[in-house]
């Protein structure tokens, strides 16, 4: 797939160690947050969150400028799935319902230039990565308590098998996001396919009601119904474009 003709690169870095955690939800839980011009997309019928957990690497503005001191961090995002549907071909896209970055200047570039809901928090990481597995913990700080975001597995990473969960979670190469006065912004991020882990013991630990509100808090509270590890990739974030 390709950018949209006259999209320039905006970002470029890399995204590694992804640990994503997913939830199957009730979709009146989503619909409040569905940009206009999309619709949920589903997987075997069952609509999911993930809450993820990544660092940003070598990070480049307009692919070529490095800011000091900000080219090297985590994020963490929850996001759900939808799809556009286009005389082309639908779009498979994600929606972030909140992401949290321990930059402010990274913070505030993509709410001015996206629209995106992001927060500025204290974070930190813990990753290992061995010939037998690989284990990855993310946590940030909300008040004076921190949450965190954990996995672990066992073997070689492997591309996701065509058809499964994991295919479905890695496999949205747009972003969309709501705009206050109606309509939506679209934009395209490349990157190549992810190997994967899946993973024997995962979970979230905290109280994140006042980042998400209860109801998706409680969501997170739960066993996920599947989680993954991602080594992840060099990845390109294109313009966006308004969809009205």
């Amino acid at each position: 797939m390709q950018p949209p003709a006259g999209s320039r690169v905006f970002l470029s870095a890399e995204w590694r160690d992804l640990v994503m955690l997913n939830y199957e939800v009730d979709p009146a839980l989503l619909i409040k947050y569905v940009p206009q011009g999309t619709e949920l997309d589903a997987f075997e019928g069952k609509t999911y969150i993930s809450l993820v957990g990544f660092r940003f690497l070598h990070t480049k503005m307009f692919g070529y400028l490095s800011i000091p001191l900000h080219t090297d961090f985590e994020e963490l995002n929850l996001r759900f799935y939808v799809r556009r549907r286009d005389p082309c071909g639908d779009r498979r896209g994600v929606v972030f319902i909140r992401e949290v970055v321990p930059k402010r200047a990274v913070a505030y570039v993509a709410r001015f230039v996206y629209g995106e809901k992001y927060v500025c928090r204290p974070m930190r990481h813990d990753v290992h990565v061995t010939p037998t597995g690989c284990a990855a913990e993310y946590q940030w700080r909300l008040g004076k308590r921190w949450c965190r975001l954990y996995a672990r597995a066992s073997g070689s990473p492997a591309f996701p098998a065509g058809g499964s969960v994991e295919e479905f979670i890695t496999d949205h190469a747009w972003g969309y996001a709501a705009q206050p006065k109606g309509g939506c912004v679209e934009y395209y991020v490349s990157h190549q396919p992810w190997r994967v882990w899946t993973c024997s013991v995962a979970g979230f630990g905290g109280n994140a009601d006042s980042l998400y509100g209860e109801a998706l808090g409680a969501v997170l509270r739960r066993t996920p119904d599947s989680a993954l590890i991602a080594e992840g990739s060099p990845v390109r974030v294109f313009s966006r474009q308004r969809i009205e």
